[in-house]
């Protein structure tokens, strides 16, 4: 091996050196940031505004990753804690949700009651309403006399649900117009008076009583003409 052999051999041992001793760098760098940073935990950010004193859900949010030593201590990392919550202000989006921007939702407004029926399981809640859910109620009654056209009604609009409770096995004694017996949710509301009588009218009268789940922020109501259902004028 000539010098000039030589010399290009130790400069690529020297390359190679180099560049093992840069990796080592960086790895260090990275080692270093990654002990400062600490491990990552799970925040939710705000998809889209959110006006105050608005009941809030799981779709207003999105799960987003960060450093846990830069999160505070008022951060939201499970959107259970949101279960029954309104903004106390506005939410706006792209922020972090934060313990202090929410607040228990009130259990009743001015005029408005407490009122609690049974609800089939599985025709009425299907573990899809919670506390907090608003509801169109529908009530389906046998004609009055005889020949008279069976009819589904709906008997209130945007019912604000307080509570689910447990479900409970209806004894046959307790199954109306001789139904065979059936698992029942107690469903708490929050309504007017004229409300809670139309409820619990239908709770004892009607053949069968349904919940259906308004999409959030929907505050529209039915016209009184589309209230009551016969298929005899479906056509």
């Amino acid at each position: 091996m000539n010098s000039r052999q030589r010399r290009g051999v130790i400069l690529l041992l020297l390359s190679v050196v180099c560049a093992l001793a840069a990796f080592a760098g960086v790895l260090s760098v990275i080692s270093d940031v990654r002990s400062k940073v600490g491990p990552e935990v799970t925040a939710y950010r705000v998809k889209d505004n959110v006006a105050p004193y608005t009941a809030l859900n799981r779709d207003q949010f999105e799960k987003t990753s960060m450093p846990e030593r830069w999160l505070s201590g008022t951060a939201v990392t499970d959107l259970d804690d949101i279960r029954g919550k309104i903004a106390v202000t506005t939410l706006k989006k792209g922020s972090l949700l934060q313990s202090d921007m929410i607040v228990d939702q009130p259990a009743l407004q001015p005029g408005q009651q407490e009122v609690a029926i049974m609800v089939d399981a599985a025709t009425g809640v299907a573990g899809k309403i919670t506390p907090g859910s608003a509801v169109n109620v529908y009530a389906t009654f046998k004609g009055e006399r005889e020949g008279d056209p069976d009819q589904s009604k709906i008997i209130v609009t945007n019912a604000r649900v307080l509570d689910v409770g447990d479900v409970t096995a209806q004894d046959a004694d307790e199954s109306d117009r001789g139904r065979d017996p059936t698992d029942a949710v107690p469903i708490t509301f929050a309504l007017t008076t004229l409300d809670a009588q139309r409820l619990t009218y239908a709770e004892s009268f009607a053949e069968r009583v349904r919940l259906a789940l308004v999409a959030p922020g929907d505050d529209s109501t039915v016209p009184d003409s589309q209230r009551t259902y016969e298929l005899a004028k479906d056509r």
